[in-house]
């Protein structure tokens, strides 16, 4: 076992989200305790125990490092050179109906860059990491390298709200295009498992709204993709966290481009 001195930051990303995903696990099928939030989303009892799973093996193993949790908020210095974000349970809706759809996302900020992080499946066992430089999968105690992969056709697609650009943009309109539906087939897992899965080859593609800098929700994933080599961008081409914001996070160039140009003539006229 690997002492906490010579842990890295990815082996200690990895063995944070184990030790989330080992809660969510065994709270699965249970009577949980929901915990409004504004907008009207919520949080399960099982948000709450696995986040602080988390966070007392990330503090345990470096105190001097901020973390930003989904439930628990910042803690450390708002300018830290170093922080954890974490999403103790993406998919809270989904495992409240018992749909197994969920992951458990760590991610470590240092300066402007992710260089450590992990998504860990709780039901499959698989935790998806990357160390800056390699993504992996990791089950049964083995390691397989990522290999991203357009053959599935499939193109995951986040209809959840806010939608920050509409009308110039929405998610929901590449479905109706006719385009689209000749060359991919949608999937909403809502969940960012799904963005883990495009570094995977599970996915062709995978595409949102919204502004993700420092996001607990995409932060692993987003890191995984590019490690993995995908090509990953604002949702109109753009470099990551600039312009409009958004992500298209794609298996291969191809499918990229032609994601860019579906989302450019969903457009309104004019604009």
């Amino acid at each position: 076992m690997v002492s906490m001195r010579t842990e890295t930051d990815a082996q200690l990303a990895v063995r944070a989200a184990q030790a989330g995903a080992a809660v969510v696990r065994d709270m699965y099928g249970t009577s949980l305790r929901r915990v409004d939030k504004s907008g009207g989303d919520f949080a399960t009892a099982a948000d709450l125990a696995a986040e602080k799973a988390v966070l007392d093996v990330l503090r345990t193993a470096r105190p001097d490092d901020a973390v930003t949790g989904e439930e628990s908020g910042h803690t450390g210095a708002d300018g830290a050179e170093r922080r954890w974000l974490v999403d103790p349970l993406c998919g809270t809706l989904n495992y409240a109906v018992q749909n197994m759809l969920v992951a458990v996302n760590v991610a470590l900020r240092v300066g402007s860059g992710i260089t450590a992080a992990a998504s860990a499946d709780p039901f499959s066992g698989e935790v998806f990491w990357t160390d800056g430089a390699h993504a992996r999968v990791r089950k049964d105690g083995l390691d397989e390298e990522l290999s991203p992969s357009p053959g599935s056709r499939l193109v995951d697609i986040n209809l959840d709200p806010p939608f920050p650009n509409a009308p110039d943009f929405r998610a929901v309109h590449l479905l109706a295009a006719p385009e689209f539906t000749e060359r991919f087939r949608p999937r909403v897992v809502s969940t960012t498992l799904a963005v883990a899965w495009v570094a995977a080859g599970r996915r062709a593609a995978y595409v949102t709204d919204g502004d993700l800098r420092d996001s607990v929700h995409f932060a692993a994933g987003i890191a995984l993709c590019e490690a993995a080599g995908c090509v990953v961008t604002g949702i109109h081409g753009q470099p990551l966290h600039t312009g409009a914001g958004g992500l298209i996070a794609a298996a291969d160039r191809e499918t990229h481009e032609a994601l860019v140009g579906m989302v450019r003539d969903r457009a309104p006229a004019g604009r």
